[in-house]
């Protein structure tokens, strides 16, 4: 039998965006939890802060990673390991997703060192580019705004030419920025608009 299945509420274009710059690296995530027991899970580490024992999982876009040459990504996990208390007292418990980028990874930046850049600019608001927490030579920090307001398609146009012209500001000078993402607060989705190839996928590119 067939089943009674409503349509979803219809929500409104014209509401809050906010507006950051899209980093060409690669998404990463840190999970952290307290933990049940002293038996650390598999693919995780622990660490004890102030009496309490907390579990720390890194994760790429499609998988947990672990440090080691063919188990890690770019370097993440290892540095997840190494920074495992600093990143508990910065971070408290949560799945901490953002962009691992810099030397050596995809875009590069002109850079001799790399960040983790947090995506959700709301909830960590005691970090940003002026005040940045560094362990050892990495930084960690939020993704740069680059407009909050009403949904304005002449404003995030503006803001795409702005990169354009201007380079990142992620990483000041680099001439080749890679495009902006647009968080809608109704929607809570996210939307991406790049500068290559005239915003192609990359599918669409090849085509």
């Amino acid at each position: 039998m067939h089943e009674f299945t409503p349509w979803a509420k219809t929500a409104r274009l014209f509401r809050p965006i906010v507006v950051t710059e899209k980093l060409d690296g690669t998404n990463s995530a840190i999970h952290i939890s307290q933990a049940s027991s002293f038996e650390i899970p598999e693919n995780s580490t622990a660490v004890t802060v102030d009496g309490t024992v907390y579990i720390l999982t890194a994760q790429s876009r499609k998988r947990i990673i672990t440090p080691g040459k063919t188990t890690d990504n770019y370097g993440f996990a290892g540095w997840v390991y190494d920074n495992a208390e600093a990143l508990v007292r910065l971070l408290g418990e949560g799945l901490h997703f953002g962009e691992w980028w810099g030397q050596g990874i995809q875009r590069r930046y002109d850079m001799e060192s790399r960040v983790f850049s947090l995506f959700n600019t709301e909830w960590y608001d005691h970090l940003n580019h002026d005040d940045a927490a560094v362990f050892g030579d990495t930084r960690i920090n939020t993704v740069p705004i680059l407009y909050t307001g009403t949904f304005n398609e002449v404003q995030i146009k503006a803001v795409l030419q702005d990169l354009q012209e201007n380079g990142s500001y992620a990483a000041p000078g680099f001439m080749n920025p890679e495009g902006i993402c647009i968080y809608h607060t109704q929607t809570r989705g996210v939307f991406k608009v790049t500068l290559d190839n005239q915003d192609a996928g990359k599918w669409e590119a090849a085509a």
